[in-house]
């Protein structure tokens, strides 16, 4: 915590994104463009869908345990989804103005807080725990409020070295009763108050008693480990001597520890390794680089580039804290923060964490509550799910797939898109304004698959000696494994698509139409063609439809940097069969 704010021949893909359905007349004008898509806002079914959880951690910091507890069952854990981070769970500081950072104002260890009761939380461990999902709350364990007032669980601080859980002597204020003025010496770091909030003098073996207390009454809950806050604002040594302190959880295995430890002056991130991995803040300044930037240069995007190691750290794009400061990207800056997160769960480095939260004007501002306490989460009033988006949690699923594979195959087709197999999968990244098709050697077996980013089976990549031909929206992805088969879901069929066009160098051939599997009549989503070895001027492609249903559609011409070609005429209108595969022969592209 760094708050400063206490202080006042080969088959295309079919890349789509959902949007609303536009209305086009029959002599068709290119629409307007679509709107960016927003997180869905419902869960998907809680079914289970065979995902198995792996490594990610879904950071719902300012979630409160209802909807976290629900979030596990219908979201997390058919995503494939690892672990959730909570809020601190003990009670704090109840600001009057209502600010998000209260909790990080320890007035007691009872755990009924702004996020709800004890009951609420011990229910929302077993519900996690029973969709398989590890919970990890988060740690204040270097101080204790800095403001006097009344907490949530109705205990009142008037002194600020005065709370139930310690006595003054229990504070480093008899050698340092002041805030941290020279952020180089480290005897001031980890002595002296950070942001006038007390420093608890963890040098005496009786505070370090009471702090494991603390948390091994959440182990005791079923906690199974914990992110630290402020780490580096305790010695080392000293911090160590807590977390050996700590039980067993539940399951029988030592808590898992990972160290806030803010870079920039001493200590180190690397003096904390014994006792924990630690939040590489690295990892997401170098990525904001990267993403505001070219993304061709994340090639060698490893230790080479200053992030921490692998073995050590635990990554993320944005969090609670930094969305705040404008450090890192957040969900302010839309689909580019959306492809950061892709490509940090297609990475293999280190444990990545998906921040979801809730959305602000004011930095300082509380998350959606009443009377402080913190409302269920509706996902579009008021809260970015990102956790949900599709592109985030189909690629949750692509990194438990491929496992532990390096990376190969790295391909960039133009500036700012990229595409990289690792193992069993193959992703495509595309930061750009304009959707891109290339051809990428994918490293996988023939066949068709699943593009992960689309629920349903909506669009395949289809893979003929090692390559496919892919076309990717703007700010957009496609991903694929060989576990993703493509298999149309229930009510949807396979469908194909031919036409004769005689187009110019560099224009390709796509079909575009009134459903989302079309693109909804947006050119940018249009369903790409290709010309195998040979067939040329016969263009070819292959989708999914849905099934018993009348589809309007044209057939369009598109070259970057161009104006589209649409047909001339009425729209092609044709009804999809209830069973088998739609077949269109679209005849010659009508001029």
């Amino acid at each position: 915590m760094r708050l400063t704010l206490l202080r006042s021949t080969i088959l295309p893909a079919v890349a789509l994104l959902t949007v609303g359905a536009l209305s086009v007349p029959a002599a068709a004008v290119a629409p307007p463009a679509a709107p960016p898509a927003a997180p869905p806002a419902a869960p998907p079914a809680a079914a289970d869908t065979g995902v198995p959880n792996g490594d990610v951690i879904a950071n719902l910091w300012s979630w409160n345990w209802r909807s976290v507890a629900n979030e596990c069952t219908a979201t997390l854990d058919p995503a494939g989804y690892g672990a959730v981070w909570v809020a601190p769970p003990s009670e704090s500081l109840r600001h009057p103005s209502g600010v998000w950072w209260d909790v990080y104002q320890p007035y007691s260890y009872r755990l009924n807080s702004r996020f709800g009761t004890e009951a609420e939380f011990s229910a929302m461990i077993g519900a996690c725990h029973g969709a398989g999902i590890k919970v990890y709350t988060d740690a204040v364990v270097n101080h204790t409020a800095a403001q006097t007032g009344t907490g949530y669980d109705g205990t009142v601080v008037s002194d600020k070295y005065d709370p139930p859980m310690y006595d003054r002597g229990e504070y480093n204020v008899d050698v340092c009763d002041r805030d941290i003025s020279n952020w180089g010496d480290r005897w001031e770091v980890q002595h002296c108050e950070l942001l006038d909030l007390p420093d608890l003098k963890t040098s005496s073996d009786g505070v370090r008693a009471k702090l494991a207390g603390y948390l091994n009454s959440q182990l005791a809950l079923g906690i199974d480990g914990f992110r630290v806050d402020a780490a580096k604002h305790m010695p080392s040594t000293e911090l160590a001597d807590i977390v050996a302190r700590l039980n067993n959880t539940t399951s029988g295995a030592r808590p898992y520890v990972f160290h806030e430890v803010f870079p920039g002056e001493p200590p180190a991130p690397s003096e904390y390794y014994g006792s924990g991995d630690v939040l590489d803040f690295f990892y997401a300044d170098k990525l904001k680089g990267a993403f505001q930037g070219d993304i061709a240069t994340l090639s060698t995007f490893g230790p080479s580039w200053g992030i921490l190691p692998a073995a050590n750290s635990v990554s993320f794009v944005t969090n609670h804290d930094t969305e705040r400061n404008g450090r890192h990207l957040s969900y302010k800056d839309g689909a580019t923060a959306v492809l950061a997160n892709v490509f940090q769960l297609a990475w293999k480095h280190t444990t990545p964490t998906v921040y979801a939260g809730f959305e602000f004007s004011n930095p300082e501002g509380a998350p959606p509550n009443t009377n402080g306490h913190v409302t269920d989460t509706t996902c579009g009033n008021g809260w970015y799910c990102l956790n949900r988006d599709p592109d985030v949690a189909g690629m949750v699923g692509w990194r438990a797939a491929v496992g532990n594979a390096d990376m190969t195959n790295w391909q960039s087709p133009t500036g700012n898109v990229i595409g990289f197999t690792r193992g069993t999968g193959f992703v495509a990244i595309n930061n750009t304004g304009a959707a891109h098709t290339a051809q990428y050697t994918t490293g996988l077996a023939d066949g068709t698959y699943c593009d992960v980013t689309l629920p349903g089976c909506t669009a395949t990549v289809t893979v003929a000696g090692g390559r496919a031909s892919i076309t990717v929206p703007a700010k957009g992805a496609v991903a694929v494994h060989t576990g993703s088969t493509g298999t149309p879901t229930p009510g949807q069929l396979a469908a194909s698509y031919t036409v004769r066009a005689t187009t110019e160098w560099g224009q390709n051939v796509h079909v575009v139409g009134n459903i989302p599997q079309l693109g909804n009549w947006n050119p940018a989503n249009a369903v790409p063609l290709t010309t195998g070895d040979g067939t040329y001027p016969t263009w070819q492609g292959t989708g999914v439809v849905p099934a018993d249903t009348t589809i309007e559609f044209k057939f369009i011409i598109r070259q970057d940097g161009q104006p589209v070609i649409w047909e001339t005429g009425a729209n092609r209108t044709q009804r999809t069969p209830g069973s088998g595969t739609f077949v269109v022969d679209g005849g010659t592209f009508r001029r």
